[in-house]
């Protein structure tokens, strides 16, 4: 008797759960341990305060990568320990978490979830791959279905978009595999496509994936400058569009079905989508929200880049609309638009109280560690020994170092994590090196979103890993290669933008 794909599948998983509590296990006694003897062994070259941070930070990094706590425990257990150690008063260790961008993660997902809720997305999709151009062209239908991806996930949770797409996905490959017209490396592609364009579409925008908005969060904190919505567009999509060209060819090639055609599945979208109905009020109401949203983030953006970043009218329309503020107007439009005579609002609160609020405070704990990092001394340290590592101190080489320091580092642990050890560190590198700290910072981040080897990395990669189509030395072995173009292709990209962007020194 053999055993059947469900029980190998099956089998990974249970693997996987027993690695994943051994690192717990391991992750809770290394970091008190390091916690300990970071505070106890003296360093002359900081200050009291920062010599007690730096043992925090090791605590907080060990738990992080280990995730013996879960990520968000784990980023309020920092502060925490900061002020109990009085590193600073709790009012200063507390205060990133009001930072503004913390009221751009609330408002964006608030925003993504009415899109959600009201499944406008599943309307998007199937809407996209009803089109007549696609039809039922096994190798059409996987590009429209990266590029949705990489779309919807550039504007809304990367989960939520995977989670929305994967049933798509999987329905659409058993039954084009029933044909018996298909490989099974077709699904494959299809599966990591999800993966692939949910995290490179996310490097799009601000509010597409956390390492985003970790980035700007720190460079504005640490450095004192600004990256509005439209300066990062422009810095990103250029970075997104190169990779989802590569992903499109590559699993393309991962994918071929020697077919043309698939009789039937077009059949299967048009019902699917005719199963949604007509566009209703709430349905109408989401894109609404979300349109005037999304036009509050990139109308002031254009002024800089037209009248130039230092002109009076530019400067007031940004400081009055900044994004955070953008994005709660189309948070509060969803519960002043009504539905119906009954439900008076879009989206009711306990809707939209189902927001990943763990990455909200994994982003807080993380901002609040930086700034205490840049307060007491620590970064400036940390970046001065770290620097005579490097073989050069120019802005090429510390730019590379740091895209190949994040893809490793988020390949094997939580990519948010990941972006809130290294970017801090990537600009205290640059800092003591005397270069511009901006561009490794930015770079850095764009690599934490190029994780794509294992399913720890990122939530994509967990449901798509979970659909069962996926064996993990498939993930790895398609995985690997991605990452590595990361590491060439990232920084090259950031480096050129940057320039024209005119946003680093």
């Amino acid at each position: 008797m053999t055993d059947t794909p469900g029980s190998d599948v099956q089998a990974v998983q249970d693997a996987q759960a027993r690695f994943d509590e051994q690192r717990r296990r391991v992750g809770l006694l290394l970091g008190p341990a390091l916690f300990l003897l970071v505070l106890l062994v003296p360093f002359g070259s900081l200050t009291p305060e920062g010599h007690r941070l730096a043992a925090v930070m090791a605590l907080v990094i060990v738990f992080w990568t280990t995730e013996a706590l879960p990520l968000a425990v784990t980023a309020l257990l920092g502060p925490v320990l900061a002020v109990i150690l009085r590193v600073a008063p709790v009012r200063d260790v507390l205060a990133p978490f009001a930072n503004p961008l913390i009221f751009l993660f609330i408002g964006s997902f608030i925003l993504a979830q009415a899109l959600f809720v009201h499944r406008v997305n599943e309307r998007i999709a199937y809407g996209v791959l009803s089109w007549r151009f696609i039809g039922a062209r096994p190798t059409r239908i996987l590009v429209a279905y990266g590029a949705l991806a990489a779309f919807l996930s550039a504007w809304m949770s990367n989960t939520a978009t995977t989670a929305m797409l994967v049933p798509i996905g999987v329905s659409l490959v058993v039954f084009m595999e029933s044909e018996g017209k298909l490989p099974k490396h077709y699904g494959t592609a299809l599966m990591l496509m999800t993966a692939y364009g949910c995290s490179i579409g996310g490097m799009a925008t601000p509010v597409g994936t956390p390492p985003n908005i970790i980035a700007i969060g720190f460079i504005g904190e640490q450095l004192g400058v600004r990256i509005s919505f439209v300066e990062w567009m422009l810095l990103a999509v250029p970075v997104t569009a190169i990779f989802m060209g590569i992903v499109f060819v590559y699993l393309n090639w991962v994918g071929r079905t020697g077919v043309t055609e698939i009789p039937g599945a077009e059949a299967i979208i048009a019902e699917r989508q005719r199963a949604l109905g007509p566009w209703k009020p709430g349905e109408r109401n989401a894109v609404i929200a979300f349109g005037v949203t999304v036009l509050l983030w990139i109308g002031p953006g254009l002024l800089p880049l037209l009248l130039g970043r230092e002109h009076p009218f530019a400067v007031a329309v940004l400081s009055s609309v900044p994004e955070s503020v953008a994005a709660l107007t189309g948070a509060v439009l969803l519960f002043l638009l009504p539905v119906s005579s009954t439900q008076r609002s879009t989206l009711t609160w306990k809707q939209a109280a189902q927001i990943d609020w763990g990455t909200i405070l994994l982003f807080g704990g993380g901002l609040a560690l930086g700034t205490l990092s840049g307060a007491t001394g620590l970064a400036q340290v940390v970046g001065e020994g770290i620097t005579g590592l490097v073989p050069s101190n120019g802005v090429v080489p510390i730019t590379f170092a740091a895209t190949l320091f994040t893809v490793v580092l988020s390949n094997t642990m939580s990519n948010t994590a990941a972006a809130n050890i290294a970017v801090p560190i990537v600009i205290s590198i640059a800092v003591a090196a005397g270069v511009d700290p901006i561009t490794p910072a930015v770079a850095a981040a764009l690599g934490a979103s190029v994780a794509v080897v294992l399913p720890v990395s990122t939530p994509p990669n967990a449901i798509v890993y979970a659909s069962g189509r996926i064996p993990i030395t498939h993930m790895i072995k398609y995985g690997l290669l991605m990452g590595v173009l990361a590491i060439v292709l990232v920084p090259i990209v950031t480096l050129a933008m940057m320039s024209l962007v005119g946003i680093g020194g």
